[in-house]
């Protein structure tokens, strides 16, 4: 466990940075590029959790928008716990457009919705992909959702409608890792 002082200092470390053209020649030479897509999450404390996880799953890079979106704050950066250090968060004008480029440098792009007809469980996510995941509210936008290749959802057993973002971030993105790993034959 860290010191007090280790977590404040990490706060002030600087940022990894990278480049959506950066991000596009990665995913080209990278067989297992994953990038997680965050359409419009507001809630800082939401978005620490997504870079935290992704992190955990290593993701190559998470994508948002400018607007609309959270930015990576000091309370992004605490509850990340060292993501938001490890992590590029590239910020985009326009998120299709982005997924468009993404899409041209090799990225499947699985988008979720509730009004998905496939299970997570049933596409193939061992390739490069982008996992691109909505707001808290209404989910993702629907030139962001005309975009994404496939839609999928979490099979849903109870009866809550949907869970928090960056809960049904880690699913998605250690089902990405568990697909890869059973590739492997590990």
């Amino acid at each position: 466990m860290r010191s007090r002082e280790s977590k404040h200092a990490d706060l002030h470390a600087p940022l990894p940075r990278m480049s959506q053209e950066e991000l596009c020649r990665r995913i080209s030479t990278q067989p297992n590029a994953c990038v997680l897509l965050l359409d419009r999450i507001e809630d800082p404390h939401n978005l620490g959790a997504c870079l935290r996880t992704a992190d955990a799953a290593g993701v190559t890079a998470v994508v948002t928008p400018k607007n609309k979106a959270a930015a990576v704050t000091e309370t992004v950066r605490r509850v990340a716990c060292g993501g938001a250090e490890s992590i590029p968060v590239i910020q985009v004008t326009n998120l299709a457009q982005a997924m468009r480029k993404l899409e041209e440098a090799g990225l499947l792009l699985v988008g979720t919705s509730d009004r998905a007809t496939r299970d997570l469980y049933d596409v193939d996510l061992t390739g490069p992909v982008g996992i691109v995941m909505g707001s808290e509210g209404s989910g993702l936008r629907r030139l962001t959702m005309d975009t994404c290749h496939k839609l999928v959802k979490l099979p849903m057993q109870g009866v809550v409608p949907c869970l928090n973002i960056s809960v049904a971030a880690g699913i998605c993105l250690f089902e990405v890792v568990r697909q890869r790993t059973m590739a492997r034959g590990l």
